[in-house]
């Protein structure tokens, strides 16, 4: 029987305004907590983009607020990156009103760090769809598919990787360059399988 494939799965991050002043310290507990955090922006969303990114919300009697609150000052959003990220992320800010978090979850993050119940200093996707939709929304050009690890990264490294760069190394040890490396980079860039090819028509 093959073992199970294991995926690194990312998820958006959100520092609320109320919580931005203790992003290094928040940050370190991200990284002390296993996650990688691959991107990472500060912005001050207008009410126009707070409204687009909690469109789900719409027409909730708490949404004219929530977008007056996420667009009242800088947040900072990043793409976090771990085994089942949504989940583990999720658990760790705790329930999203702050005032319960503390009742219930006094470790979490939205007990440490929120205000109240609306200011809870911190979003976290709740699935991989919204993930995929809230990643791009920060980070338009990111790729969202989980990551294969274990097997599947190395069946991945040898079908799609290696013989490119075998190819490359082979031809870097015949030319012997001044600078290997950017020769090597270079070479990869030219010789890209995934890239399109290209023929000159000619003029018409």
């Amino acid at each position: 029987m093959d073992p199970p494939k294991i995926f690194v799965e990312r998820t958006l991050c959100i520092l609320k305004p109320d919580a931005v002043h203790k992003a290094d310290e928040i940050e370190d507990i991200i990284l002390r907590s296993g996650f990688t955090i691959l991107q990472k922006r500060r912005v001050q969303l207008t009410p126009e983009q707070a409204s687009d990114f909690y469109v789900e919300h719409y027409g909730k009697l708490f949404f004219p607020s929530l977008v007056a609150y996420m667009s009242s000052g800088p947040i900072i959003a990043m793409v976090l990156a771990k085994e089942k990220a949504i989940s583990y992320w999720r658990e760790l800010i705790g329930p999203t009103n702050t005032i319960k978090a503390r009742q219930t979850h006094p470790d979490c993050l939205r007990s440490i760090y929120g205000t109240d119940d609306q200011r809870n200093g911190m979003h976290g996707s709740d699935s991989f769809q919204s993930a995929e939709r809230e990643i791009r929304f920060f980070f338009p050009d990111t790729i969202t598919e989980p990551i294969g690890m274990g097997q599947a990264a190395r069946d991945y490294l040898a079908k799609a990787v290696n013989p490119t760069l075998l190819k490359g190394l082979t031809q870097l040890s015949k030319q012997k360059p001044l600078d290997p490396v950017v020769w090597l980079a270079d070479w990869l860039l030219e010789n890209n399988p995934n890239k399109p090819k290209v023929k000159d028509q000619g003029i018409v």
